[in-house]
């Protein structure tokens, strides 16, 4: 990756993500327009695609670019339409595809436009002459690859990203009041929170400080506080071994756990990403007999001031539901996010988009999809 890219791009796509993915067992690659610049006129757009490849029975494999493939054009361009840079970076893509024998590539676009220009690109593709090619008609299509909706969205499709270049007091005063309150109730009763630090050595079993034991009786209940929350709401989380190599992993400078404590004991606990000028609230988990001490706001509150200090100047809360149908697990997250921000438009993305590489494996994957839809 690029420097000049690197505040531009979701934590999903930085090369800490993707090596943390090899860790867990998948393959990964990497493709960038090949001769990249910052801007240097009107119309230059640039390439980045992190990739995941993900594999299915009977299918076989795909490609997953979370967040991306990252295409940055200057303000201005009304064709949408790739740069030269940007449609190598696509055509590498497509080759890279075919040479891994992936049936179809899964994109996140950030907005509609890019969504647009990618449209453009895959449907209708052009080469360059040969000799000897008809003069009146110089150019040759190529195959052109579809590209659709995906059955189900790999990220969620809205999110609230608050702005926390302000001041603590103008954040404080823009929230709800009932999150002030809860804030201030924490205090109240003593709630404890903190960064936990030094945690690495004792996921790996290499330490026999007597500190880094507390160390990692803090990672032992946040992995029990998701195992709790998981079976009370009835939804499905990474298992013990995804959370344990994140924290091992992804490096401690952006990466952090925090935890809530009340006499002794953790009745919360995060796991947020420090990336560029965003921090992200990846998890989080609370016990469910100390609801009423709102510990999970005064959390969120101490991540948003420790965002700051670290120059952050956005706080991504990751995934609410305004817009679409809510279901149960949603609806509560999503007005406990809201409180912080209720002024702030939610951002909303496309969703996730398939390229069709292999349209025999592709259509396979949808048939095998309806099925297990159908028993469920």
């Amino acid at each position: 990756m690029y420097e000049f890219m690197e505040n531009k791009k979701d934590f999903l796509q930085s090369n800490e993500w993707r090596k943390f993915q090899e860790a867990v067992g998948r393959k990964t690659f990497c493709v960038t327009s090949p001769q990249p610049s910052p801007y240097k006129g009107e119309g230059v757009v640039e390439f980045s695609a992190s990739i995941i490849e993900h594999s299915l029975p009977i299918v076989g494999r795909y490609f997953y670019i979370p967040k991306g493939p990252v295409i940055l054009a200057k303000a201005g361009i009304q064709s949408l339409k790739l740069d030269s840079g940007s449609k190598a970076g696509m055509t590498q893509l497509f080759d890279l595809a075919k040479k891994e024998k992936a049936g179809w590539i899964r994109i996140e676009p950030e907005n509609e436009e890019i969504l647009k220009m990618i449209k453009n690109f895959v449907e209708v593709r052009f080469i360059e002459p040969k000799a000897g090619f008809n003069k009146l008609n110089p150019y040759k299509k190529l195959q052109k690859y579809k590209i659709i909706k995906s059955p189900h969205d790999m990220q969620p499709k809205e999110t609230l990203i608050m702005d926390i270049s302000k001041s603590e007091e103008e954040i404080l005063a823009e929230m709800k009041s009932k999150t002030r309150y809860n804030i201030k109730l924490a205090q109240k009763h003593n709630v404890l929170v903190r960064e936990i630090t030094n945690y690495k050595s004792q996921i790996t079993n290499k330490s026999q400080n007597p500190n880094d034991q507390i160390s990692k009786q803090y990672i032992e209940e946040f992995l029990r506080l998701t195992k709790i929350m998981s079976e009370r709401q009835g939804i499905v989380t990474h298992g013990e071994n995804y959370y344990r190599k994140m924290l091992e992993i992804i490096p401690e400078s952006i990466i952090k756990l925090y935890v809530a404590e009340y006499e002794n004991k953790i009745i919360a606990t995060n796991i947020v990403i420090f990336y560029g000028d965003t921090a992200y609230y990846l998890h989080g988990a609370s016990d469910d007999k100390y609801k009423n001490l709102m510990a999970p706001h005064m959390l969120q509150w101490r991540q948003i001031q420790d965002a700051r200090k670290a120059g952050c100047v956005r706080y991504d809360f990751c995934g609410v539901k305004v817009n679409e149908k809510k279901g149960k697990s949603w609806e509560g997250i999503t007005r406990f996010k809201l409180g912080f921000s209720p002024n702030t438009k939610p951002v909303e993305f496309p969703g996730s988009y398939d390229i069709i590489v292999s349209p025999v494996r592709y259509w396979g994957y949808r048939i095998i999809q309806k099925i297990k839809n159908y028993k469920n």
